[in-house]
């Protein structure tokens, strides 16, 4: 993927939406694209979280550890982001991300991430909001998980 593919596939998610283009091709320049195999694991649960991912093409699984065994608690495809938390509330990672297929992503370090947010307060907006989306869908799991 040519680096203007990157800045278009960045700016088709929401977090990244409004940035100036020329903005984003520095971001994609200074992200790092890696490239995973199915069954690869782009960050696992417990490990520090110093990096955010933008899933560019493929999918992935985000799993927990329970007590009886591994649970698949969200499935990521294109332009999905992830491992914000970790980096914003300075945390272990809360889940272990992996690949379900050939997957391609951007990571950005939490250093560039900081900056971004500096520069583009629009991105934390983004990120609360998706983080509040998250929370919702989390509270009506487990409202279900309790009724069954």
């Amino acid at each position: 993927m040519s680096l203007n593919e990157e800045v278009d596939a960045l700016r088709r998610v929401p977090l990244f939406a409004r940035i100036d283009p020329a903005k984003l091709k520095l971001l994609a320049y200074a992200s790092e694209k890696l490239e995973y195999q199915f069954g690869q694991d782009l960050c696992k649960q417990g490990d520090a979280g110093d990096a955010m991912f933008i899933i560019l093409s493929g999918e992935a699984d985000v799993t927990i550890s329970t007590p009886g065994g591994e649970r698949v608690v969200a499935h990521l495809g294109k332009n999905s982001f992830v491992g914000e938390i970790a980096i914003l509330c300075d945390v272990p990672r809360t889940a272990t991300v992996r690949a379900k297929s050939k997957l391609s992503a951007l990571r950005i370090s939490k250093e560039l991430f900081f900056k971004l947010v500096g520069e583009f307060p629009q991105i934390a907006v983004e990120i609360m909001r998706e983080l509040a989306l998250r929370l919702t869908q989390t509270t009506k799991d487990l409202a279900k998980a309790k009724a069954a």
